[in-house]
């Protein structure tokens, strides 16, 4: 189910901070109350592989988030203290220490259940047991989600698990639906701050690709 042009879904969801602060954390009200953009990307597992990477690859970028107005929350499927855990082992052992922005805690897959993105191939019930066996990790493929200050999606895609993501692309998202908020223009392929932008119709098109 896609969410782009929708609200976000509205439920609270345990999260954990390095402080080992457990914590509830509403993504949707993160966005509409404190009028920010939100970049929420979830992983598979903690102590995995390519995961740590993603992780400190967003932690790198959060100064040039926060420049842009925008929040980045982690998000997968282990237990706060298993996140705990994690931010307490060092870079150099496969570790997140050292990451500072929220960690959702979905164990309970209310959330990601939701947003359709659990790694599950089929689901088959048993009758006579009451027993419904799931084939596949049932953890979240790596899906990225950008949410706008009035909590409407306005991205997301979702990789597979071996398919590590480019922190860079979400900030020049960002940078593309700040450019539209504020002038009225639309972003065409390859935009980038400080480019041309082109205004949304058949004469804004034929100029820019005039131009470009």
């Amino acid at each position: 189910m896609a969410f782009v042009g929708k609200k976000f879904p509205d439920l609270n969801v345990d999260a954990m901070n390095e402080m080992g602060d457990t914590f509830k954390v509403n993504v949707l009200e993160e966005a509409v109350n404190n009028k920010k953009k939100v970049v929420l990307f979830w992983y598979p597992k903690d102590f995995t592989f390519v995961c740590p990477t993603e992780l400190h690859a967003f932690q790198a970028a959060v100064a040039e988030f926060e420049k842009r107005n925008t929040i980045v929350i982690g998000a997968s499927c282990d237990t706060p203290e298993v996140h705990f855990a994690w931010l307490n082992t060092a870079k150099d052992n496969g570790g997140i220490e050292g990451v500072t922005y929220p960690i959702l805690a979905d164990s309970n897959r209310n959330l990601a259940s939701t947003l359709g993105i659990l790694d599950i191939s089929n689901e088959t019930y048993n009758e006579e047991t009451g027993v419904v066996l799931v084939e596949g990790d049932n953890v979240t493929y790596r899906a990225t989600y950008i949410i706008d200050e009035d909590g409407i999606v306005q991205h997301e895609s979702i990789n597979n698990m071996p398919l590590g993501r480019n922190v860079n692309e979400y900030l020049r998202i960002v940078d593309a639906l700040t450019h539209v908020q504020k002038n009225g223009e639309v972003c065409p392929a390859n935009w980038e701050e400080g480019k041309d932008a082109m205004q949304a119709n058949a004469k804004g098109t034929a100029a820019y690709l005039a131009k470009n």
